[in-house]
């Protein structure tokens, strides 16, 4: 099936956004602009408007006390490298989840706060900040979650690392949507 119609602005936002993992310039991502983009990423669909989201904001400022706390929370032979990891973006903003007890609440919650936060990577590549989603282990580590001051009904969703770049990674293709798509047969 051949594309026939012109790409609307955001079909090619999404299809040009990437995961920018490392390549960061030295431009400052401020509070200011996390802000100012947290704004309009916020308005995700979520299930009951319970916004089951908080961000915790780290700087550059504080960024290398933040990474020696979290790298210490890693056994002595990983330390170094994971400091040096958590030192590469120009920020990190922390992506914190409401977890109730309720499976499907958690279920929607969790796919409320996936959705907000492609909202703000869409929205932070419009600006050339390069955004990606980071999972790595220390985010399901209690010691983190006490460094975070996180609440016990609260989970870490990611460290979404920031920075500015100045050449886009190249793009990876996708399987073709109809090898994964079916119909119904009753």
């Amino acid at each position: 099936m051949g594309e026939t119609t012109t790409k609307s602005q955001l079909a090619n936002i999404i299809r040009e956004r990437r995961a920018v993992k490392k390549g960061y310039n030295n431009t400052e991502v401020t509070q200011d602009t996390v802000l100012e983009l947290l704004k309009d990423a916020v308005w995700a669909p979520t299930h009951g408007m319970r916004q089951p989201w908080r961000f915790i904001f780290v700087g550059a400022d504080k960024l290398p006390e933040f990474a020696e706390k979290v790298a210490a929370t890693y056994p002595p032979e990983r330390q170094e490298n994971r400091e040096n990891y958590l030192n590469e973006p120009n920020a990190i903003l922390v992506v914190v989840m409401d977890e109730p007890e309720s499976q499907k609440e958690w279920e929607e919650n969790y796919g409320a706060v996936a959705c907000m936060i492609q909202n703000f990577w869409l929205l932070a590549w419009e600006k050339q900040l390069g955004v990606v989603w980071k999972t790595n282990p220390h985010i399901q580590d209690p010691k983190v979650k006490e460094i975070l001051d996180l609440k016990p009904h609260e989970k870490i969703v990611s460290f979404l690392h920031l920075g500015y770049f100045d050449e886009a990674p190249a793009p990876k293709e996708r399987i073709d949507v109809v090898e994964k798509f079916t119909t119904f047969q009753g």
